[in-house]
């Protein structure tokens, strides 16, 4: 049985938009801004050994795209093991529009998504990482089809914009399983979804 398994980073105030500064937001590109040096070998340590752990990615349409376009270009700006992972992974495609996705081994799930994302759940054995896609991941916590979620929190505040749990319906708890301080600033947490 597989397990849905949001993996995020995210500002201490809960900001998960545009962290690369690559979508123009006033806000954006705090990643690079605020990880550098040890901070940034102790979070692609983890980053690797966590898609070496899974069996699958699951992304949004868009998600999938800004992926893709990183990863099948020559110059990949994290450890060539992880993006040899990413890439080598079987990629699912949640998209109501995309006919083409770029990635060989991606397969678009159309339709309902509770119901897709519940039957690969039942074909995937183990881990399936979802990195990005958070229209994706309001619907997998809102219909509990997530199992963890992991956060890694960087060490500032922007103040305004997109974040993990804007609009959610009901709450939900949550348990938490892992809790580390990653390189000299980072902090990693793991929750498991009461209930997914």
């Amino acid at each position: 049985m597989g397990r849905i398994v949001i993996s995020s980073n995210v500002t201490l105030d809960g900001v998960v938009q545009d962290p690369d500064g690559e979508e123009g937001f006033e806000r954006g590109g705090w990643f690079h801004r605020f990880v550098t040096g040890k901070d940034l070998e102790a979070w692609v340590a983890r980053e690797t050994a966590e898609v070496l752990g899974a069996e699958a990615l699951l992304l949004g349409a868009r998600s999938s795209e800004w992926f893709a376009s990183r990863m099948l270009g020559a110059d990949v700006r994290v450890s060539p093991e992880w993006a040899d992972r990413v890439r080598s992974l079987p990629k699912y495609v949640v998209s109501s529009t995309l006919e083409d996705p770029r990635w060989s081994n991606a397969t678009i799930l159309e339709g309902d998504v509770a119901k897709e994302v519940s039957e690969l759940k039942r074909t995937v054995d183990g881990d399936i990482l979802v990195y990005g896609s958070y229209r994706l991941v309001r619907v997998l916590l809102e219909q509990r089809l997530a199992d963890e979620l992991r956060l890694m929190i960087f060490p500032v505040v922007v103040g305004s914009g997109r974040r993990i749990f804007d609009e959610t319906g009901d709450q939900q708890p949550l348990h938490l399983v892992d809790m580390r301080k990653v390189g000299d600033g980072l902090m990693f947490c793991a929750y498991e979804l009461v209930g997914g």
